[in-house]
């Protein structure tokens, strides 16, 4: 029997399409497809288990060592830092975490900025990088509305299409940086685990074409 290996894939539109190319790449657990309750795969005959678990606690997983490697956006990766090796870009998943406001906003640089976000380590750095003073308004969701309702002068959030933006009359500011799903490890399952990992890794990158990160 191989070593088993833990992944953790998120829940979700995403997660489903995660673990289809993981099943491309070589690695299927038929009984993920089934229709039921249960969030733990496994199938001896490729050495995995696979398990769903809410996005944004991905890299926790990853990082406590409850799973050896996972998937996690870049937008997670970056607002928690968790302890983990990035590995490869999984090429899917692609937004953008951008600063938005009203279209009649005009930034005054002698009153501090009020911005809107759930992502507040991210927009925390990309205005100190600026050197400008800010008051963060976290919130957890519904971030469009806060301009409008005059609890916010700008939102930092992910926006994929625009679509949401535009129907409420908000406009991208600045681009922060680009977003898709990662493929991470845990650094002691990398470092014991590494040749399984490696490979999981490299049939991976065949099947997306994405680019390693580590």
């Amino acid at each position: 029997m191989k070593e088993m290996i833990n992944i953790a894939l998120p829940k979700g539109r995403l997660g489903d399409k995660v673990y289809d190319m993981f099943e491309a790449a070589g690695y299927p657990c038929p009984s993920i497809k089934e229709d039921s309750r249960r969030l733990i795969f496994e199938s001896e005959e490729v050495g995995v288990r696979y398990f769903w678990v809410k996005p944004s606690d991905v890299a926790i997983y990853v990082e406590r060592g409850a799973a050896d490697i996972g998937v996690a956006g870049r937008d997670i990766l970056l607002e928690y830092e968790p302890d983990i090796y990035e590995l490869l870009d999984m090429g899917m998943g692609k937004c953008r975490m951008c600063v938005a406001g009203r279209k009649d906003f005009r930034d005054n640089p002698g009153r501090t900025l009020r911005v809107a976000t759930k992502f507040s380590n991210i927009a925390a750095g990309y205005y100190s990088n600026l050197c400008r003073d800010i008051d963060i308004i976290k919130l957890s969701g519904s971030i469009e509305i806060a301009p409008i309702l005059g609890l916010s002068d700008v939102i930092v959030d992910i926006v994929e299409t625009g679509t949401t933006l535009r129907e409420n009359d908000l406009e991208i500011i600045d681009t922060i940086v680009g977003i898709s799903a990662r493929l991470i490890a845990n650094k002691a399952a990398f470092k014991f685990r590494n040749r399984r990992i490696e490979k999981i890794c490299g049939d991976l990158r065949k099947i997306t074409g994405g680019e390693i990160t580590k």
